[in-house]
Parts: C-alpha cells; sequence; structure tokens
C-alpha cells in the first residue's frame, strides 16, 4: 500500500509541497496512521474511496523514484565523467552506467 503523499500525488497528477506550516497540503500523524490535516489546493480534497483508487499508480510511483535514488547514488561521479572524457576512456564510464541500469531496472 502506497503512501499517502504519494497517493495525494497520483490523484492530483502533479508533485505537491508538503512542506509543513506553508505547503499545499499537510499531512499529520497521530500514531494511527496519516491524514490531510490541512489542504490548501484548488482541486476539492479526494474521499479515501478515490485514493484507494490510485494506490497501484503510487505504488508504482514510489517503486521508480526507489530506483532513481539506487541509480544515482552508484552513477560516476561528474568528476569520474570528466576523466573518462579526457582520458578517452567512454566505453568504461558506459559499461559502468549500463551496468548499474541492469541492476535496477524501471
Amino acid at each position: 500500500m502506497a503512501r499517502l503523499d504519494s497517493k495525494i500525488e497520483a490523484y492530483l497528477g502533479r508533485k505537491v509541497d508538503f512542506t509543513p506550516i506553508d505547503g499545499e497540503i499537510n499531512l499529520q500523524d497521530d500514531g494511527s496512521g496519516a491524514y490531510i490535516a490541512t489542504w490548501n489546493v484548488p482541486e476539492p480534497q479526494p474521499t479515501q474511496a478515490q485514493l484507494d483508487s490510485v494506490d497501484s499508480e503510487a505504488n508504482r510511483s514510489e517503486e521508480l523514484e526507489t530506483i532513481r535514488q539506487s541509480r544515482k547514488t552508484e552513477y560516476p561521479s561528474i568528476e569520474e565523467c570528466i576523466h573518462a572524457i579526457l582520458d578517452d576512456d567512454l566505453e568504461a564510464l558506459q559499461a559502468k552506467r549500463a551496468e548499474i541500469k541492469a541492476r535496477y531496472p524501471k
């Protein structure tokens, strides 16, 4: 089951600012689960049924974000890329990137 913030973004079809106090939407959790504390966007606040209907889409979004973060931490650094370009070693750089993509497929 997807997190509430992911479901809201799937429902709205866009990224949302969840920053406490100044954000578009504020979520809270009093120990019994996350809930919408304030809703400051023009779209109508969704019902639980509407949020549940986008659960699989929200799950996929969370999975893709995990893949992106995993790839990002393992990709060559900017310095490694520059050295590969200057040392004419782009094949090794591309091989490393391909191996990382294969390890974390989308």
